[in-house]
């Protein structure tokens, strides 16, 4: 927990106190008001929708002791004068977000443990999923909670860590080139991990070989002493490499990797099964996640907890119990007798293949059905994308293929050219609609994936399975 005197809160955000005692102490920071805690510092943030400034005087009637404020106006210092602690401290700053990484900084500077940074294109919070389920049998474990991976949540993650913890894992997106490099500044990783390069964000960035050098900033951030761990059947792992100036430790599934699965299968249920191989030694490991690219996620995990001193069995062990975060390849059966696979957060071209590879591997009694929407951030190659996932789904072994949104119409058309049956095809414009077909549509002993870009709400239909319209 972030701990300092208001003075210090100053200095170190290069703010200026307009009120207050500079002797208060501060314990722990909140950026809503609705969640502060007595003793913390508030930090008025301008959103695109809400201007945090008018909630000042809320945060501290909740028992903030201290603001920091980018506005130095009357009517907030009234506010502040009229509330139930009119002695409180108010820092002006010139930006709000460069003094929550100040103060992030300044925190991360004291702490002791190992940090390690996670990005890629996709994969990464499942990754952190794994590194926090190994890890936290040996060590107690601070990770990155639901999306706080950019520039406001990785400061707060950093906020979560204390003196007693034993690694710290922090998730980084990257939205552009720079930002990876500005969070690693404040985060100071020993290790970085990067998963893979695909093509999300090519929209954003232009370029595969620009994503590549984004994610690379990671690699480029990690002192001499650490580590860097890298995907070793991604083909942009060579030019990663040859940015770290720590050592790499490359995993994967060929036999030049360090930590390696051998024999990646599926049981009986659709669950990766593989052989966990480091060196001499090796463990079976059983996965309740299902996908058979999950294997590289937990290999990642593997190589760095191995790094940290775990032995193999422990690693093994630890995978078998991840729990993912939400809308990540979380199944479940409805009470009509459905089989879910919720995989609504995002998706990218890589991981809608490895999703419906993952609907493949379930067992069905009935039909394997992809609701699958658009996904988002591609640019140019948005067209050609779509429609070559619908050419995709032709091929595989779905049943059915219901899209959701404009983009997704063009997955219905590469399905279509690839010679799937036209009325196994239905393509909807909003979640909604794609409900009510699904409604008619579903039977007991179907599995079904949902999945696309988080923009498009497809949590709207796994909830439209969970109750159906009557």
């Amino acid at each position: 927990m972030l701990r300092l005197s208001v003075e210090r809160l100053a200095e170190v955000t290069g703010g200026r106190l307009l009120t207050g005692d500079p002797a208060t102490m501060i314990n722990g920071l909140a950026i809503d008001s609705r969640a502060v805690e007595p003793g913390n510092v508030f930090v008025a943030l301008v959103g695109e929708h809400v201007d945090g400034h008018a909630f000042v005087a809320s945060a501290i009637d909740a028992g903030a002791r201290a603001a920091l404020v980018t506005r130095d106006d009357e009517p907030l210092l009234a506010a502040v004068s009229a509330s139930r602690n009119p002695g409180a401290a108010v820092v002006l700053v010139e930006d709000a977000v460069d003094a929550l990484h100040a103060l992030a900084a300044y925190h991360r500077s004291r702490l002791l443990c190992p940090v390690i940074g996670v990005t890629g294109s996709t994969g990464k919070t499942t990754t952190k999923d794994f590194l926090r389920a190994v890890l936290s049998s040996a060590f107690d474990v601070v990770a990155t909670e639901g999306n706080r991976n950019n520039e406001i949540g990785v400061p707060l993650t950093i906020f979560a860590a204390g003196a007693d913890t034993g690694v710290l894992v922090v998730e980084m997106a990257m939205r552009g080139a720079g930002q990876i490099a500005r969070l690693a500044r404040v985060a100071r990783p020993t290790h970085g991990l990067v998963t893979n390069v695909g093509l999300s964000h090519v929209g954003v960035v232009g370029s595969q070989e620009a994503i590549a050098d984004a994610k690379g900033e990671l690699v480029e951030a990690i002192p001499e002493a650490g580590a860097v761990f890298l995907n070793g059947d991604d083909a942009w792992t060579e030019r990663l490499a040859s940015k770290a100036q720590a050592r790499v430790v490359r995993y994967g599934l060929s036999e030049g990797c360090d930590v390696r699965g051998d024999g990646v299968t599926t049981d009986e249920d659709g669950f990766p099964v593989f052989t966990l191989v480091a060196g001499d030694a090796s463990a079976a490991v059983r996965l309740p996640i299902l996908g058979k690219h999950n294997v590289y996620n937990a290999l990642a995990a593997a190589a760095v907890a191995l790094e940290l001193g775990m032995d193999l069995e422990e690693v093994a062990e630890g995978l078998a119990c991840v729990q993912p975060s939400a809308m990540r390849m979380d199944v479940f059966e409805s009470a009509t007798g459905v089989l879910v696979i919720n995989d609504a957060y995002n998706a990218n071209p890589t991981s809608m293949r490895a999703a419906l590879s993952a609907l493949q591997d379930v067992p069905a009694s009935g039909r394997r059905i992809a609701v699958l929407g658009d996904m988002a951030e591609l640019g140019s190659l948005s067209e050609l994308a779509h429609f070559q996932l619908g050419e995709e789904v032709a091929r595989s072994r779905i049943d059915v293929l219901v899209t959701v949104g404009t983009l997704g119409r063009r997955i219905a058309d590469g399905a279509r050219a690839e010679g799937m049956d036209p009325d196994s095809i239905r393509p909807c414009a909003t979640p909604e609609e794609a409900s009510e077909v699904l409604d008619d549509l579903l039977e007991a002993g179907d599995a079904v994936l949902v999945k696309a870009s988080r923009v498009m709400g497809l949590e709207r239909v796994v909830e439209g399975i969970i109750r159906p319209h009557v």
